[in-house]
């Protein structure tokens, strides 16, 4: 293996060096400090661990954890040696692609169900439905399974056959299925709508090969539906493919405008990247939304838009990932996705956050200080003066606060504690049962008093035994999780989505400064009257005094 190699080549000539009087040591320089007495060193430690360790060690698992350990050390939680697997499962991640049937799955009850099918998929044409448990998969029973194992499973290669049998309500036998396997594309683009009369929304929620070209069609639809002002949600965007972070913010800004840098030890890799053409949407208002799980590519573009002032950020301060992978092919199948660059803002910022032992910290505390350190961030200017902050992720121009339960809600979720699980198993069956029983049900349906009847009579039955005051004085909470189990039962998880976000404000809230923009400089305007209005204390907004546009 091409790993060994690498670690054994140095210790062979270590020993032929000794061997011939160590004539190839350093001169002047101590063993501790000279590469072939450390290799020898550790050979010997490897040697002794192997042969005498009180519990039997695997050797190929020593080199394992010696590599694990080496790149511990480095404290960047983004160097990790992938397995196989991992590297598949990154593939599928930022090319959007994989053989399989097309459906999302989780455990219920123990077995794996099918939540919903996705559109245009094998396990759609062959009618598999939300809430099918499957039972066995090319004969064996899926009883205990977990949902990695399951989905290792029903992956496959394109052209190849499955079977299945599949226990469905209201059918007296076990239902088999025979589907072949497809090519799978999964669109980076998760949901794209218009809110209301001219504010469209848009989920980007990975950046992968074809994320530029995604968001572009979603967004020339949603053109073509009339849309004026645009809310790109890259909220739990955990990034993927810088060249996408790079062409996805080349969409907004005009050309020769920087986008972002690249600075490594490496200068081939000290790139500086700017957008390529013409904004293809000029003048539109966009509000991008963020929060602690948009990281990466996501803050590659949310920084770049808030530098030039093209956008509004809103949300809450985000990961604070600054910094740039390459991957290198290893042998078995191995890889090493090793940080090899950081990078930085077109105004020059990074906004890496430290490392806590190979961890990301937590947390950008308001008023330019990261919650960590207590160290205040440095300042740096947009386009147009305004300031912004690097050192601890990308700072939305307007914080939200995060959507806390009531208190009865909250003594309603600690008492569903103890049931682990059997509180989702029941909403989500009786959703299906409620669609199955209704099929005349139309989007946008109210969760009716008969409803919340019916599924606390299922709770009941299912063991879930909450009192019915704390029930009720939880109906807001309630009602929203059933609507949405509902919703995705009947027309998929896209559309569940969408109605989990008529009750998101910070949706609500971007809606509403767009509704008062007919471009840039007014949503800027907006925005500043808007924190006026509820106390924020942040630095002023440039409105109609933008500079550099």
């Amino acid at each position: 293996m091409k790993i060994k190699r690498s670690i054994l080549a140095p210790v062979l000539v270590a020993t032929l060096a000794l061997a011939s009087g160590g004539w190839l040591l350093q001169k002047g320089g101590t063993q501790e400090q000279n590469v072939y007495f450390q290799a020898r060193l550790f050979e010997e430690v490897l040697h002794h661990v192997s042969d005498r360790f009180v519990d039997p060690q695997d050797p190929a698992e020593l080199y394992r954890k010696a590599i694990d350990g080496l790149l511990y050390e480095l404290g960047d939680p983004h160097t990790t040696l992938m397995s196989p697997k991992d590297y598949e499962q990154l593939r599928v991640q930022t090319e959007g692609e994989y053989g399989g049937l097309g459906i999302q799955i989780d455990i219920r009850d123990g077995w794996v169900t099918v939540i919903a099918p996705l559109r245009d998929t094998p396990a759609e044409r062959a009618g598999l439905q939300a809430g099918d448990r499957i039972v066995e998969v090319d004969g064996e029973s899926t009883r205990g399974w977990t949902v990695d194992e399951a989905v290792e499973r029903l992956r496959g290669p394109k052209g190849k056959p499955v079977d299945l049998r599949v226990v469905r309500s209201g059918v007296d036998e076990p239902i088999p299925f025979h589907i072949v396997r497809d090519e799978i594309r999964v669109p980076s683009v998760a949901l794209a709508y218009m809110v209301e009369d001219g504010v469209g929304y848009v989920e980007l929620s990975v950046f992968s090969e074809t994320s530029t070209r995604d968001l572009k069609a979603a967004i020339d639809d949603l053109r073509a539906q009339g849309l004026k002002g645009l809310v790109l949600d890259l909220r739990q965007n955990p990034g993927g493919l810088l060249d996408q972070g790079v062409s996805v913010s080349d969409l907004f800004l005009d050309e020769g405008k920087v986008v972002v840098e690249t600075r490594s030890r490496i200068p081939a890799q000290n790139q500086q990247f700017r957008a390529t053409g013409a904004d293809e949407y000029p003048g539109m208002p966009i509000v991008v939304l963020v929060d602690e799980g948009s990281a990466s590519a996501s803050e590659i573009v949310a920084g770049a838009l808030q530098d030039h002032d093209r956008a509004l950020v809103l949300g809450r301060p985000t990961f604070g990932k600054g910094s740039v992978q390459t991957l290198f092919p290893l042998s078995g199948g191995n890889h090493l996705k090793l940080t090899t660059a950081r990078w930085y803002t077109a105004s020059g910022r990074s906004i890496q956050k430290p490392y806590t032992r190979g961890l990301a910290a937590n947390g950008t505390a308001a008023g330019g200080t990261d919650a960590d350190s207590g160290a205040a961030q440095p300042e740096y200017r947009t386009a147009g003066g305004r300031v912004v902050y690097g050192g601890g992720g990308i700072r939305p121009d307007v914080i939200m606060e995060d959507d806390t339960l009531s208190t009865a809600e909250q003594t309603f979720v600690r008492s569903l504690q103890r049931h682990g699980s059997k509180y989702r198993d029941a909403v989500f069956s009786y959703a299906v049962k409620y669609v199955r029983e209704h099929p005349e049900l139309q989007r946008d349906f109210p969760v009716t008093p008969a409803m919340l009847d019916g599924l606390y009579a299922a709770l009941q039955e299912a063991g879930v035994d909450v009192p019915r005051s704390e029930f009720d004085q939880a109906s807001r909470l309630v009602s929203r999780n059933l609507a949405v189990e509902i919703t995705r039962a009947k027309w998929g998880s896209a559309e569940a989505r969408r109605r989990l976000n008529m009750e998101d404000p910070w949706i609500r809230l971007a809606a509403d400064l767009l509704k008062q923009a007919d471009d840039v400089e007014s949503l800027f305007a907006a925005a500043e009257r808007y924190r006026a209005t509820h106390g924020e204390g942040q630095e002023e907004l440039p409105g109609s005094e933008l500079r550099d546009r």
